[in-house]
């Protein structure tokens, strides 16, 4: 895998790179853990964006993605199959693209 990972980007490829990099040290962890840390991410995003620090929420961006792609790992859920079977090119709610959707 490796090298040749790196010259596909789809979102299943980078959920197979973290797969190859992390599985056994996510299993370590384990999934409570995980989610902790998939959480953790998320609040260093907000205080970033609170601080108005965008090279810093560009990192964290990528972290909250690497760390959920270990949580699906863990969870054997394929994200990019999980992500087009809910969103099918329109919004899942009002099935309409652009969204119609009331804003919340």
């Amino acid at each position: 895998m490796g090298l040749t990972l790196m010259m596909n980007k789809t979102i299943k490829n980078f959920q197979d790179l973290m797969r190859e990099l992390y599985i056994e040290r996510d299993r370590q962890r384990g999934i409570e853990k995980t989610l902790l840390w998939l959480q953790t991410e998320q609040g260093e995003l907000i205080d970033a964006y609170l601080k108005e620090d965008t090279s810093t929420m560009i990192e964290e961006v990528a972290d909250i993605f690497a760390w959920l792609c270990s949580v699906c790992n863990l969870f054997e859920i394929d994200l990019e199959s999980a992500v087009w079977e809910k969103y099918p090119n329109k919004c899942p709610k009002c099935l309409m693209s652009p969204c119609k959707c009331p804003v919340r």
